[in-house]
């Protein structure tokens, strides 16, 4: 008591309600990157009850838009050379080059483990992901599957190896797809937001709340597919790694990975416009999230936006102490985001962020507002 009074004598009631907002914006902060996001470094998901026994074959299901010959040379190779003893990869070609096609065919001479279906492509009915993964699912021989995309490649052989284990604890498994690593801000800025935004939904199912996982790294078992009917949202092209998936999730049928070894990369095909591209497509799922979700999401970037203001605000107008308390507050929430950040960039094999990771911190607010309104006009590429 002595000190408010103390702070309302020296400050007014203006300096005592910025004050109370500092320390309460401050606490939220705290809250989210010691008590939610702090979670993830040190997960175990051997912790979880065992739903089989052994680890299970698996179906690698892959499903193929374009002629894409630098994903058959360079990425499938890395695919097929996982150090697990029974998978396949199934490859569901969606086009319309016969002599493309015939290639992909033959490479099950080379490669028995790979099986290739094909989707005619007629550009008066166009076909979604979700209908290629549809033809991939009823072409895969094994109950349990993982998906992933010709723009991600694995890290590691240990890749399969890791995902496959996560049957043993679920029937729904999710892990992380970072970008690729190149030189360049830009590149830099991606790389961030990517690890940041997946950090989100990591918590969460870390947490036993689950919400959803990521296109290029997750997998399911051929009954939570049925039994759901297939997948959810069909008026859109999108959604089948989070509308999807909140309908199926329960709090004790997501298994976790979480590992450097079991990171892939998705390939960067361009630059900033590209990438503000992808999320603006992808974002437009966001509308159908459940609240909770939404307000999860957006406490995070609204209190850390009102603390960023409310210490310039201090520092503008306040007397030489106060502006020293405000910005030993700020200097506290920079050691311990920098601490957490850099723990769970660890865990996720995400290399050299933390140098520059101020600047994503004070810049991706900003870029979260330019996406809202972007997200606030029709993009028509969702809607079938």
């Amino acid at each position: 008591m002595q000190l408010i009074e103390r702070i309302l004598t020296c400050y007014g009631w203006e300096g005592a309600a910025l004050a109370g907002a500092l320390l309460l914006l401050l606490g939220v902060q705290l809250y989210y990157y010691i008590f939610v996001y702090g979670r993830i470094p040190g997960y175990k998901n051997n912790r979880r009850p065992t739903v089989r026994e052994t680890e299970p074959p698996v179906s690698v299901i892959v499903p193929m838009f374009s002629e894409d010959y630098s994903f058959v040379e360079e990425r499938l190779p890395l695919i097929l050379a996982q150090s697990y003893p029974d998978f396949e990869v199934v490859i569901v070609y969606v086009g319309h080059d016969t002599d493309f096609y015939a290639d992909l065919v033959r490479l099950k001479q080379s490669f028995p483990l790979i099986t290739t279906t094909k989707i005619h492509l007629d550009p008066r009915f166009p076909i979604s992901r979700k209908m290629a993964l549809n033809v991939g699912i009823k072409s895969a021989h094994y109950e349990c599957m993982v998906f992933t995309s010709t723009d991600a490649c694995p890290q590691t052989d240990r890749w399969l190896s890791l995902m496959a284990k996560g049957f043993m604890r679920g029937d729904i498994v999710v892990g992380y797809c970072g970008v690729e690593r190149l030189k360049g801000f830009t590149n830099y800025m991606m790389r961030a937001w990517r690890m940041m935004h997946a950090v989100d939904w990591i918590a969460r199912a870390v947490r036993r709340r689950p919400y959803r996982g990521i296109l290029h790294n997750f997998g399911f078992t051929k009954r939570i597919y049925f039994g759901a009917n297939g997948f959810s949202h069909l008026n859109m092209n999108i959604g089948e790694d989070d509308l999807f998936m909140q309908r199926v999730m329960t709090r004790d049928n997501v298994s976790v990975i979480l590992s450097p070894r079991a990171t892939l990369r998705e390939k960067a095909w361009g630059g900033m416009s590209w990438w503000m591209g992808c999320l603006r497509y992808y974002g437009s799922a966001f509308r159908f999230y459940p609240q909770a979700v939404k307000n999860y999401i957006q406490w995070e970037l609204g209190s850390r936006s009102l603390f960023f203001l409310a210490v310039i605000c201090a520092v503008a107008v306040m007397p030489l102490e106060y502006k020293l308390g405000a910005l030993l507050l700020l200097v506290a929430r920079y050691v311990t985001v920098f601490v957490e950040v850099r723990r769970i960039a660890q865990r996720l094999g995400e290399e050299r962020l933390m140098s520059r990771y101020f600047i994503y911190d004070l810049l991706s607010p900003l870029w979260a507002l330019a996406l809202g309104v972007m997200l606030l006009r029709r993009d028509d590429r969702v809607w079938r």
